[in-house]
């Protein structure tokens, strides 16, 4: 039977700022409050799928990205994508900070940028969206780290220090399949004071994309919970965004959590990207997941509005429901279900913001 009560759930990362930075500004606002069907997050589609809010990356695409798929055969390779400018980034970057603030400027008081998990419980409880600002990538924070004092006053709360390419603090891995995670060398000198400045501010430090050496150096230097916000398991899946079960351990021994990413190249054993896949691959994830780490550093990181495919019957956010249901049918009970979509993201914020 189907369940209608399912807990509202707080997702690790999508990318429907950098959807919206296709538009104008006005036309950005409508699209999101109307819901026109484009892409996989409106607010329309959030309220039907009981999307509570979750962490909203700034993400800057390659603009002279040559690289392409090359096919092997076992699999594929794409070179990383190259360094990008930082003035550059930075430019982008506002345009995705200022369409956030716009919706929430709109939205009267249905979208709400949060700072902390008091702002995200409260937002939850009166039915509005809670909004974390993330960036996915540090392209746009200079070396001297004074873009993150600004940004950080701005409300970011959440940072990757890389996407799939090299920047001034450390390296990405490339989408490779299949290919472990142990590729380029770890953080440079900037990137360890980035994660320390990010420490001291509170601003939880995201694995997600990080090369295996890179990963170590941020284990080694940060006192906050280890986060990987839109991954996947690398001993189901052997592509070099996943993690292998070593970092998965040092993961729940740092109390942090890893988001299930909901593309199916991240979670097919083959890395195929073909969106003719069952929602049960997910659940072999999740399931090796727990084991590996227990339930309690578990979630979701959907890469909504970022991925190119995901499985059937996971169209958009309004699907989200089909997962829980699709949890419940592997035996999942309604604590593990209201863990793995919700209360496991907010307690790990919580103990990394302080607050």
């Amino acid at each position: 039977m189907q369940n209608s009560g399912w807990p509202s759930v707080f997702d690790g990362h999508n990318d429907m700022l950098l959807r919206l930075a296709e538009h104008d500004s006005d036309d950005a606002i409508r699209r999101f409050f109307e819901g026109r069907g484009a892409g996989h997050l409106d607010w329309p589609r959030m309220h039907q799928g009981r999307f509570g809010g979750g962490l909203f990356a700034v993400f800057i695409p390659p603009t002279d990205d040559r690289s392409s798929i090359v096919r092997q055969p076992d699999g594929y390779d794409k070179s990383l994508s190259p360094a990008m400018d930082v003035a550059e980034a930075t430019s982008r970057t506002m345009t995705m900070v200022s369409r956030l603030y716009r919706i929430e400027a709109a939205s009267e008081g249905r979208f709400r940028v949060c700072r902390s998990v008091s702002d995200i419980r409260q937002a939850q409880a009166e039915n509005a969206v809670a909004a974390v600002l993330h960036f996915e990538g540090a392209e746009a924070i200079d070396t001297d780290l004074e873009t993150l004092d600004v940004f950080h006053a701005a409300g970011l709360r959440s940072l990757g220090l890389v996407w799939s390419r090299p920047n001034a603090f450390g390296r990405g891995v490339p989408f490779r399949f299949p290919s472990g995670p142990d590729i380029g060398d770890g953080l440079t000198e900037s990137g360890f004071a980035l994660v320390r400045a990010c420490n001291r501010r509170h601003i939880a430090i995201d694995l997600s994309h990080l090369n295996e050496k890179g990963f170590w150096d941020v284990a080694r230097t940060s006192d906050a919970p280890l986060i990987a916000s839109h991954s996947n398991a690398h001993a189901i899946c052997p592509h070099a965004r996943n993690l292998t079960d070593d970092q998965l351990r040092a993961i729940a021994r740092s109390g942090g959590i890893v988001g299930l990413n909901f593309a199916t190249y991240f979670l097919r054993p083959d890395g195929g990207l073909s969106a003719e896949t069952s929602v049960d691959v997910m659940l072999d994830h999740l399931d090796h997941m727990i084991a590996i780490m227990g339930v309690d550093h578990v979630g979701l990181g959907s890469d909504f509005d970022g991925v190119y495919a995901m499985p059937i019957p996971i169209r958009d956010v309004a699907s989200l429901p089909a997962l829980q249901q699709a949890m419940h049918d592997r035996g999942y009970d309604a604590a593990t279900v209201a863990a793995i979509c919700r209360d496991n993201w907010l307690r790990v914020l919580e103990a990394t913001w302080g607050e």
